[in-house]
């Protein structure tokens, strides 16, 4: 559904920021991708919506190659982004100017309903706490209905309880009409409570280097032991892309994702 193709990035003054991504994500599928700092988890993002232009390989949606932003890719970055001359309601039917007006109100009705916002349409992004924001910037991403859905580590400015609950209804949005959804973030905890694969990134240049998957059924408790082998066996290949691509010795177990 999401194909990128021999994807590369090197910038003007020679720093090359990503190296030969070769990465498919399926309809439905939730992907996170976690890494070291520098390994251009959010680069390879902003060239999947289209903002900005690879120095090589594609990016298709179903087969179209995309190249600029286009309206079946949706993108909530980690901060809101909110237009503060526009009230919440506003704010989530932005995008949908070409829509009927009674649908673009039923849309944004249901939308708001599902985060928990049905009573705050006539607000003030200012009104509101960062974590209502962040729900406002999710509805907007999602009353658009995109095939594909980007999110750039949209929670981590967000207190645990407040994380939580958004990734709540994240799920509750993604599961009607399951979008493909891509997230970056620093978290493990977070990768394995939303993704069904986490794809580990290497720095300098950033390439993929470790696929794991998560295959634990939905909702997934922090508490269970299934859980906290994922986590695991997600910091252990954290710590795998850190290492010198010369250090071929496996850590001992006692080391393991010691730099966690």
């Amino acid at each position: 559904m999401l194909t990128v193709d021999d994807l590369s990035k090197t910038y003007a003054d020679g720093t090359r920021a990503l190296s030969s991504i070769d990465l498919s994500v399926q309809q439905g599928e939730i992907v996170a991708l976690i890494g070291g700092s520098g390994c251009g988890k959010t680069t390879l993002l902003r060239l999947i919506a289209g903002l900005d232009q690879a120095s090589q390989g594609a990016v298709q949606v179903d087969g179209e190659t995309i190249r600029a932003p286009h309206p079946s890719v949706g993108v909530v970055f980690q901060e809101p982004r909110l237009l503060p001359w526009l009230d919440v309601a506003g704010n989530v039917g932005f995008g949908l100017a070409d829509l009927p007006r009674s649908e673009r109100r039923a849309r944004v009705t249901h939308a708001l309903e599902r985060v928990g916002l049905a009573e705050h349409g006539g607000r003030w992004p200012r009104e509101l706490s960062g974590g209502q924001q962040q729900r406002v910037a999710i509805a907007r991403a999602f009353v658009a209905r995109p095939r594909v859905l980007l999110l750039d580590e949209p929670f981590s400015a967000l207190d645990a309880f407040t994380r939580k609950g958004l990734h709540e209804q994240l799920l509750d949005l993604w599961a009607e009409s399951k979008p493909t959804i891509l997230i970056v973030t620093h978290d493990v905890g977070e990768a394995v409570t939303l993704a069904d694969r986490v794809v580990v990134m290497r720095p300098r240049p950033g390439r993929l280097d470790e696929t794991v998957p998560i295959g634990l059924a939905r909702p997934r408790e922090p508490v269970a032991a299934t859980y906290e082998d994922a986590v695991r066996r997600v910091l252990a290949a954290l710590d795998h892309s850190l290492r010198p691509a010369s250090a071929n010795r496996p850590a001992a177990p006692e080391t393991r994702a010691s730099w966690w």
